[in-house]
């Protein structure tokens, strides 16, 4: 059974179709394989009823031959995403208890292609983090280990449990959302494909907001072909969202040529950075090699206002998350703190948003609140907005310059023990972003491939950044870049 649990979407899809397996088998090995797995914290809300009802559903739609591609594929869902009657706490303490009456579009679209929810997956509170350390649930855990050392770490954040989940074979893929880097930075620290598609291709209705200007959500797989697959039934229009774009979806799986012949591969300076790990330099050399082999041009470019990036997005997202996390005051739904005699509703207010947030979403709204009152909004928001459009503009000026994509490392580094930065300046983490920040500010579609290992084994990935809506092509590069690479390698089972 727990050899079933390995399978990738695509051949999940072909074995179903054959008849070869159903997915009442699929759904209960992973269900087997979740229970197993209570080290990593992965599941936080698990779902076995909802999960054998909807997979003997697929499995009569699949003997009916009307099947779409997700038809049976057993998936987790990030705590993000709203799930009617299931918990859908968005990892914090403040919505405890929190079972919507409605549906996101994205699960629904899921739902509707036949897929199978096995559960709710763990992640930073509100999607504020990059280790997954800031969760209710507590840490999501690392599948992977450095070497022979038991030290735990992370699995990356903010979609730290659908990264852990899929790397350990729990499910056959996961969804995310990614405000600054949080589908493919994770995906990089596990091993896994993580994409990031253009802002306004998935709906964003039924998701809980953190910046609802930088927030995209994506999947989580275990290569680009179920990248592809699984993103086709996550886009579309949806009328519920006004930043949703009305554009057709294209078939992402077909365009997986490999043939990236004559593509124009940008290379940007300003991602030399100092102090910058040797081993992250050769993998990216390793990387530019590999794309230039399969016959694209490498040429360098400029981002000249990369360096403004990551004040600029720690303005922006904390502003745009104190106006968001307004609304969580102890009124209507979620966590309400005990009054004391004589307390009106100022002091409710005060106490339940004192007791249901966390520090590092407390952090956020802080500085957000700041940045956006009366004597500073024109000295840092107002000023971090112009220089997000200088931003855009230096991709869009690359790719008129005929550049198709562009190569860049995912992270500046491999995934570090938890707890290692708990103690360190907020701001050390906040690096953790460097390089996928500038892609959400400039509305920008982004994909993390698992390129090598570092010296301690750890997985190591590529980032690919695109033309806006040209996720095909993108992903068709990225699937390139992953042939030449040859990635194979899966975390030792300890758990």
């Amino acid at each position: 059974m727990s050899e079933l649990t390995k399978l990738k979407i695509a051949e999940a899809r072909d074995a179903l179709r054959k008849g070869d397996v159903t997915s009442a088998e699929l759904t209960e090995a992973c269900l087997t394989a979740i229970e197993g797995a209570g080290a990593l914290n992965a599941f936080v809300h698990k779902t076995p009823e909802i999960a054998r009802e909807q997979a003997a559903a697929a499995d009569a739609r699949i003997k009916s031959g009307d099947a779409p591609a997700m038809c049976g594929i057993p998936l987790g869902i990030k705590d993000l995403f709203c799930t009617k009657g299931v918990d859908s706490q968005a990892a914090s303490r403040i919505l405890q208890g929190f079972k919507p009456e409605y549906e996101s579009t994205i699960t629904s679209q899921l739902f509707d292609a036949g897929a199978v929810m096995l559960g709710k997956l763990n992640m930073d509170e509100f999607a504020m983090g990059s280790s997954n350390e800031t969760s209710v649930y507590g840490n999501a855990v690392n599948p992977w280990r450095r070497g022979n050392d038991e030290a735990q770490l992370t699995p990356g954040g903010s979609s730290g449990g659908s990264a852990a989940a899929v790397a350990a074979d729990l499910c056959l893929g996961a969804t995310g959302t990614d405000t600054g880097g949080s589908i493919r930075q994770p995906a990089a620290f596990t091993g896994i494909t993580g994409i990031k598609p253009t802002y306004g291709r998935c709906s964003r209705w039924g998701v809980v907001a953190f910046a609802s200007s930088l927030d995209q959500a994506g999947p989580m797989t275990k290569d680009v072909r179920d990248a592809a697959i699984m993103l086709q039934a996550m886009c579309g229009h949806d009328a519920k969202d006004s930043t949703s774009a009305d554009l057709a979806v294209p078939d992402f799986e077909a365009a997986l040529t490999g043939d990236i012949k004559g593509k124009k591969i940008g290379i940007p300076k300003e991602y030399h950075m100092d102090g910058m790990p040797a081993e992250i330099e050769a993998l990216w050399a390793e990387g530019r090699a590999m794309l230039k082999d399969a016959g694209a041009e490498i040429v360098d470019i400029s981002l000249p206002h990369t360096k403004y990036a990551l004040p600029t997005y720690y303005v922006i997202a904390p502003a745009e998350a104190s106006s968001n996390l307004a609304r969580y005051d102890g009124v209507r739904y979620g966590h309400r703190a005990q009054l004391g005699q004589g307390d009106g509703i100022t002091e409710m207010y005060e106490k339940t948003r004192a007791e249901g947030f966390g520090e590092e979403v407390k952090r956020r709204v802080m500085v957000g609140t700041y940045v956006l009152s009366a004597g500073f909004y024109d000295a840092y928001y107002n000023k971090a907005r112009k220089v997000r459009t200088l931003i855009k503009k230096d991709f869009e000026d690359v790719f008129a310059q005929g550049v198709d994509a562009i190569l860049t490392p995912t992270t500046p580094s491999a995934a570090f023990g938890l707890g290692e930065m708990k103690d360190a300046d907020p701001v050390k983490m906040y690096l953790n972003d460097v390089f996928t920040v500038t892609v959400n500010l400039a509305g920008l579609p982004g994909v993390a491939v698992p390129t090598g290992v570092d010296a301690q084994g750890l997985p190591l990935g590529l980032q690919l950044i695109g033309r806006p809506w040209e996720e095909g092509d993108l992903l068709n590069t990225a699937y390139a870049l992953e042939r030449a690479a040859g990635f194979v390698s899966k975390p030792g089972k300890w758990w």
